[in-house]
């Protein structure tokens, strides 16, 4: 089975590193060519060894405006040429477009008589645009794929007509694995002993919707409580483009400013883009993911695979991933005292943070693996080729 699969953005966050994954354990039946413009993950991708093919690449919002709208339609217009090229050439059975703007750049190219598998790893706010957006991708797509029922709940409600089947995203159980990351050495690189203050720590790129402003500002709290904690900041403001959606650079200057006023510097780290995510996350003593709302929550699982408990929003995929009291807690977000709370609730009783830490791990081994999610693609793959 020859599948292409397109990317919108040369970018690697939590999209890409589940494509990279899927593309390392694909079977040798199936026969992968990545579209996607150059940058990182071009080069992640060839570094695999896997055949890739460049496009044009989008920044582009989701939203109407007089200037970004028109460029990025014609960004996503040269790049459906070019997909539609790649297709022809790869002979594909299977176009993958991997992101809603890569759906939007299969749906205005030609590909037949390949199948059009569009993943849905975001929810797009409502309005016009969205609604439009995910018609065109319904109306286009022999199946879409959500990384949860959350994320096709979204997509079901712009676009009834939409051939949905829900997919979770993986974590590689051998990559973060808690038996090969010694704990106490994880945190010695940081500078901490194994048993000193409590390590927190965000995962996630640096954006209003990802809500670190909340984890700092419950960090203030527990420390005036007397608790001696320490929050790492592991990400950056990767969007920056004048036409994304939230002004991510406005808001890492703002989250500065909340430090500086709490006189928090020298209790937040801001770790920026790692390659050593799994060592950082085993240094952890809770992983915070306050999001505003979370269509799936790749580093929740991440955490829960290294035995790391979790306090998780609400809102979204995380409902779908952990039991509330056992692999970790579901709070409201936006709300720090809460948040606050329960870190200390963990702090107070560190023989329940192992406990959820342990349930993580079985949770993840048996809904979250790397070979249960590339099975559930290929099951996929096989009824849209049908």
């Amino acid at each position: 089975m020859n599948v292409l699969y397109v990317n919108h953005t040369a970018e690697v966050s939590g999209g890409e590193r589940s494509l990279l994954g899927l593309l390392v354990s694909l079977p040798s039946s199936v026969r992968p060519l990545v579209a996607t413009p150059p940058g990182a993950l071009l080069d992640r991708v060839r570094e695999l060894g896997i055949s890739t093919t460049e496009i044009r690449g989008t920044a582009g919002s989701l939203r109407l405006h007089p200037l970004h709208t028109p460029l990025a339609l014609g960004e996503m217009s040269l790049a459906a040429r070019a997909v539609h090229r790649a297709s022809a050439g790869h002979q594909a059975d299977i176009v993958h477009a991997n992101s809603i703007r890569a759906g939007v750049v299969l749906g205005l190219a030609r590909v037949a008589p390949a199948a059009r598998v569009v993943h849905v790893r975001d929810c797009l706010p409502p309005g016009l645009v969205t609604s439009a957006t995910m018609r065109l991708i319904a109306a286009t797509a022999t199946t879409v794929v959500a990384n949860s029922r959350y994320t096709a709940d979204s997509v079901a409600a712009a676009a009834p007509g939409a051939r949905l089947t829900v997919v979770h995203n993986p974590v590689d159980l051998a990559h973060f694995d808690p038996a090969q990351l010694d704990r106490s050495a994880a945190r010695a690189r940081l500078g901490e002993p194994a048993a000193g203050r409590l390590l927190l720590g965000v995962v996630a790129q640096l954006s209003p919707w990802k809500g670190q402003d909340t984890a700092i500002e419950a960090l203030r709290l527990v420390c005036e409580q007397g608790l001696d904690a320490h929050l790492l900041l592991i990400g950056s403001a990767k969007f920056v483009a004048r036409a994304t959606r939230f002004d991510n650079e406005a808001y890492v200057r703002r989250l500065r400013a909340l430090v500086a006023d709490a006189g928090l510097e020298a209790r937040v780290s801001w770790l920026g883009e790692r390659e050593d995510v799994p060592e950082l996350v085993r240094a952890l003593d809770i992983l915070l993911l306050p999001s505003q709302e979370e269509p799936f929550g790749r580093a929740l699982i991440e955490a829960m695979a290294l035995e790391v408990p979790v306090l998780a929003t609400n809102v979204g995929g995380p409902v779908e991933i952990l039991r509330d009291g056992c692999e970790g807690r579901l709070l409201a977000p936006g709300d720090p005292v809460a948040w606050a709370a329960a870190i200390r609730a963990l702090a107070e009783r560190p023989e329940e943070a192992r406990a959820m830490g342990r349930a993580g791990r079985r949770r993840a081994e048996r809904d979250f693996s790397l070979e249960h999610h590339v099975q559930a693609i290929l099951d996929v793959y096989e009824r849209a080729h049908a």
